[in-house]
């Protein structure tokens, strides 16, 4: 049995464990990235350590941090009043309105999982605060987040881009914006109505001149009045925070885990009482998961596993079936991997039989695109362990249950959909 096989068995060992015995998953893959790094891989710790995601590590933990401050102090309770008013008791708009702000931010050119990092604890809070499901309003801000990401400008989009002209395919930038656009709009429209977005709160606030307000106006709810008071000196510090960290990630393109943790520690020396209690708060738990994950992964890659996968689909000699495959690898490798690094190697893995002229340049690289980043709510992914973490007032294993099975449909329909609707009628 070759290496590469033994290593995707564990893998599979990996997750039927944690799944029937309530172990921890992180725990478990930095088990099997020690003993097939070492016994099957021939590598020593640093090549084992070499896929540990030290920046994955710091963002979760610098925004768990921050936000964890921000809930302290009730700056959380009053930004989840401010949308409440902003929408006019509209609740059922609020998961739209985090769509279209990750949506923005990333089409402007954020990164990402810095447009996650920044709108997921707000989004999420206001989820526990009305009982909003917390798998519909994370799906919605990673969707959101994901729907913009393929803009001309944007910084996956400036990457496929580069790339489509480097290997000298044909391209259409506009193309590849709507598709990922237009997906991730229709996922989030069926999340909405699955999740019982439907059933949400829609009535209006009423202004006092008009009519009374419906007497469970969300604005009315005193818990919010109480946070939402006024804007006590602690507060006024951690938007200021708030507001620092979306200039230093947008504007002057810093780390937004780095920026994050230094800020929370900033705040932490002027209210050391709450950021104790924040430091508590981090979502350790969460980080063992992620960080081991995504170390195993380090090691597949390290291997070759990913390469592997990759040479025995492009020496099929069907070329829909190697496009249809491709878009599946990219899915599955996605959802525990970067979707920058995946695209950047399944695309010119696609060059041969597109030169051929059998499939379309565009819809190719559109499908492809689509299917490496549309996976991003797994909660394996940067952007899904995000949501994860940042999700106050849940039970974490169950929240993490319903993102691996979301993320489980995503990767087993979206690749099929983006071929059916972008491969197979040849577009480019």
């Amino acid at each position: 049995m070759s290496p590469e096989l033994i290593s995707i068995i564990v893998l599979v060992a990996v997750f039927v464990l944690a799944t029937t015995r309530s172990v921890n998953m992180g725990a478990l893959s930095f088990a099997a990235a020690f003993g097939v790094g070492e016994l099957v891989a021939d590598l020593d710790a640093d090549g084992i350590f070499a896929g540990f995601p030290g920046d994955l590590f710091v963002v979760l933990v610098g925004v768990t941090y921050l936000f964890a401050l921000a809930r302290a102090n009730g700056t959380t309770e009053w930004l989840v009043h401010a949308a409440v008013r902003l929408v006019r008791g509209r609740v059922a708009l609020i998961p739209w309105v985090m769509f279209a702000i990750t949506g923005v931010l990333t089409a402007i050119g954020a990164v990402s999982p810095a447009a996650v990092a920044i709108v997921a604890p707000i989004a999420l809070s206001f989820a526990a605060r009305y009982g909003i499901s917390p798998l519909l309003m994370g799906a919605m801000v990673v969707h959101g987040a994901q729907g913009g990401g393929f803009s001309p400008i944007s910084i996956y989009g400036s990457i496929v881009n580069g790339i489509v002209e480097r290997e000298k395919l044909p391209g259409n930038e506009i193309t590849l914006f709507l598709a990922s656009l237009v997906v991730n709009l229709v996922i989030a429209a069926v999340v909405f109505v699955v999740c019982g977005g439907l059933k949400l709160p829609r009535h209006a606030t009423a202004t006092a001149t008009t009519a009374p307000r419906p007497a469970d106006d969300p604005a009315d709810d005193p818990a919010v009045e109480g946070a939402a008071s006024g804007l006590t000196p602690d507060r006024v510090a951690t938007l200021l925070a708030l507001v620092a960290l979306v200039v230093a990630v947008l504007v002057f393109d810093l780390d937004a885990g780095l920026a994050a943790i230094t800020l929370a520690a900033l705040l932490s020396l002027f209210w050391p009482k709450d950021g104790k209690k924040a430091a508590n708060e981090i979502s350790w738990p969460t980080v063992l998961l992620i960080c081991g994950v995504l170390t195993y992964v380090g090691v597949l890659q390290e291997m070759g596993t990913i390469d592997y996968a990759g040479r025995a689909v492009s020496d099929i000699g069907v070329p829909l079936l190697a496009a249809l495959l491709l878009c599946y690898i990219g899915a599955v490798i996605s959802a525990f991997a970067s979707s920058v690094g995946i695209m950047g190697a399944l695309i010119p893995l696609a060059v041969p039989f597109l030169a051929k002229g059998d499939i379309g340049a565009v819809g190719m690289v559109a499908a492809l695109s689509v299917s490496a980043t549309v996976v991003d709510v797994s909660p394996f992914s940067t952007n899904g362990a995000l949501v994860l973490a940042a999700a106050p007032d849940v039970d974490r294993d169950r929240f993490f249950r319903q993102l691996m099975v979301y993320g489980g449909v995503v990767v087993a329909t979206v690749p099929a959909v983006a071929w059916l609707a972008m491969v197979v009628p040849g577009l480019g």
